[in-house]
């Protein structure tokens, strides 16, 4: 079964677009376990992403897209981010060098969770919200290029020997 592409509203494009990025996160974090990089440089690309990309994404999702409904697939939406708010916090903290089984929980929670809106909650939001609520909302999201994930340490691309 071939999954089709998802057609999204124009107004919250830009979340999906976001959401991309996020996947190719979780991605790079998967290339650096399977790569044995040093736990520190997974961390402080962690920390990077999610000062840079994920925390202001979430805000503008509670606070932009998600506050017309209060429902229980918003609230789950929420309760997500709580919860790989929370991973993420946890993970810049220890000090342990033994920190993969982490690293890959936090990848899964971030995956399940972009999945979950992509497939779940934005169709739900676009069928429950008017048109003109979703350009209300769309005018209030930042209005950028696609944001980029300009981390310099490209620690997931293997490097050639020789």
């Amino acid at each position: 079964m071939e999954l089709q592409p998802i057609r999204r509203n124009k107004h919250i494009l830009e979340l999906s677009r976001d959401h991309h990025f996020t996947l190719l996160f979780c991605w790079k974090i998967r290339q650096g376990l399977k790569m044995q990089i040093a736990p520190e440089r997974l961390k402080n690309y962690v920390n990077y992403f999610w000062g840079e990309h994920m925390q202001p994404h979430f805000r503008e999702e509670e606070e932009i897209l998600f506050k017309p409904v209060n429902d229980v697939k918003v609230q789950k939406a929420l309760n997500d981010h709580q919860q790989i708010e929370d991973q993420v916090v946890n993970l810049l903290r220890m000090t342990s060098t033994d920190s993969a089984d982490f690293f890959s929980k936090l990848a899964d929670s971030v995956e399940t969770h972009v999945r979950y809106e992509e497939r779940q909650l934005f169709p739900h939001l676009e069928k429950i919200l008017t048109e003109k609520q979703l350009k209300f909302i769309g005018e209030q999201l930042k209005k950028e290029e696609i944001a980029k994930d300009n981390y310099e340490d490209e620690f997931w691309i293997k490097k050639k020997q020789g």
